[in-house]
């Protein structure tokens, strides 16, 4: 089972993630993620439980809770729409259009 975390410290790597699940239930991926511009985490990251059972055991303890200071949001991770990837943009971008000439208004 899958699931969000939201609200996370901005301290907390995927090691960090993994610990605080893994007294829950069997992690078989946990992932921060990342800025990738900056480098830093975004406050929010995934979470892969080995079972549905032990996916909800960590949300009933974990949704809610406290972590550094921050409330965690814990929840199943909806999955996003297939159509619903954002698209990278290759290379450096294009100029626009033209523009150039002369105005149209008032010619004959």
């Amino acid at each position: 089972m899958e699931l969000y975390v939201g609200n996370l410290p901005w301290s907390i790597n995927d090691d960090g993630l993994t610990k605080l699940f893994s007294t829950h239930g069997t992690v078989s991926r946990a992932k921060v993620v990342m800025d990738r511009d900056t480098g830093r985490s975004r406050g929010f990251g995934f979470v892969t439980m080995a079972s549905d059972a032990e996916g909800q055991a960590a949300i009933q303890a974990l949704n809610g809770s406290s972590s550094e200071g921050r409330t965690l949001n814990v929840r199943a991770a909806e999955p996003r729409p297939a159509g619903d990837r954002p698209q990278r943009r290759e290379g450096g971008g294009g100029g626009g259009g033209g523009g150039g000439g002369r105005g149209g208004y008032g010619r004959g």
